[in-house]
């Protein structure tokens, strides 16, 4: 029954993307006598934590069973003051005897302390329960917190015989529909997504969320030497979006347009990814083209890959990256193949 009470944490969880972030997504339930009498999850930064929203949920009726209940949680109650008090404080004041978890709370301040503090008051507690896919469930926050960037997806698509692109440089739409419309929900769930210059050339990406509920990610592309024409849509100021160029002296135009500078003799990538750490963006989707994947992957720059392979076969064109990682899942959409690699963990998302 544990593993049946965390699993429904995690379902839980996965509800408060991408609005928890930075913050970790988190799932809780309230267990009575192998009854749930109460459950909430993280819903958006800044507001009341998965435990606080599933002891407000127990009825009037069943809150004298608190005292005797269990506490189910995807992730490590927090010790901290942040935006609202400790969790582990709330489990106190509630009486609550038992605290099941999942997987460690590696941010500052709370990695573990959230289990001794509980554990001194007498409280119960529990660790390591579904422990792989907890671990995955807070990757994005643990990355964040840990590497001090963000947890970096790479996504592309390749030929049966793992064409990349043609050699002439001309659009080429790999995937299908089905797998379309599975990018725009990973959209729907990410804080950025990012483009090179000759992707957003070629193929004039929207990168928005069109085919999904939810919002769309924060836009970003890489144009050293100006070269992205104001035709683009990803100058059409429908949407936040970051430039980072060499180049100085653009007009910007806040909450839409903006430039960030980047010294010629310093890393793009460096700054790109501190910019988001400054903005509190804790997820990022490397969409392309091939050198801007192969500079994340080079680096080891990079947490999950998502690779589509089409049942289409390419005569010649550039070969896709080669990714030195363990195959971990793989799904298959219409004539499509989803390979996920993971850079880390040994185990993936539940992604469809």
């Amino acid at each position: 029954m544990k593993e049946l009470f965390m699993q429904r944490c995690f379902d839980l969880a996965l509800q408060g993307l991408p609005y928890a972030a930075p913050n970790p997504i988190v799932g809780a339930v309230i267990v009575y006598e192998d009854k749930i009498i109460g459950e909430g999850f993280h819903q958006r930064y800044g507001d009341s934590h998965a435990e606080v929203n599933a002891v407000n949920s127990v009825a009037p009726e069943n809150k004298h069973l608190l005292p005797h209940s269990t506490l189910y949680v995807s992730l490590e109650p927090c010790n901290i003051f942040g935006n609202t008090p400790p969790c582990t404080h709330l489990i106190i004041r509630e009486k609550i005897p038992e605290v099941i978890i999942s997987y460690i709370d590696h941010t500052p301040g709370v990695d573990g302390t959230g289990i001794d503090y509980l554990r001194s008051k007498g409280v119960k507690v529990t660790t390591g329960v579904l422990e792989t896919k907890g671990r995955q469930i807070s990757a994005i926050r643990n990355t964040f917190v840990t590497k001090k960037r963000p947890y970096i997806i790479l996504k592309y698509a390749q030929s049966l015989n793992n064409i990349f692109a043609p050699d002439n440089d001309q659009q080429l739409w790999l995937s299908n529909s089905f797998s379309k419309r599975l990018v725009h929900r990973w959209r729907s769930e990410i804080g950025a997504i990012l483009v090179g210059t000759k992707t957003a050339i070629i193929d004039n990406p929207q990168l928005t969320n069109r085919l999904y509920n939810g919002p769309s990610p924060l836009r970003l592309a890489i144009d050293r030497h100006g070269q992205l024409d104001d035709s683009l849509f990803l100058k059409d100021k429908t949407q936040h979006t970051l430039i980072f160029t060499n180049q100085q002296n653009y007009r910007a135009f806040p909450g839409k347009l903006e430039y960030i500078y980047c010294p010629p003799e310093a890393s793009i990538v460096d700054i790109l990814l501190s910019e988001l750490v400054k903005r509190k963006i804790s997820s990022i989707m490397v969409e392309g083209g091939i050198q801007l994947l192969k500079t994340f992957i080079e680096a080891n720059l990079w947490d999950e890959a998502r690779v589509f392979v089409s049942n289409l076969y390419i005569e010649k064109g550039r070969p896709a990256p080669l990714l030195n990682a363990q195959l971990v899942s793989e799904h298959n959409l219409l004539n499509d193949r989803l390979l996920v690699f993971n850079n880390e963990f040994s185990k993936s998302l539940n992604l469809l």
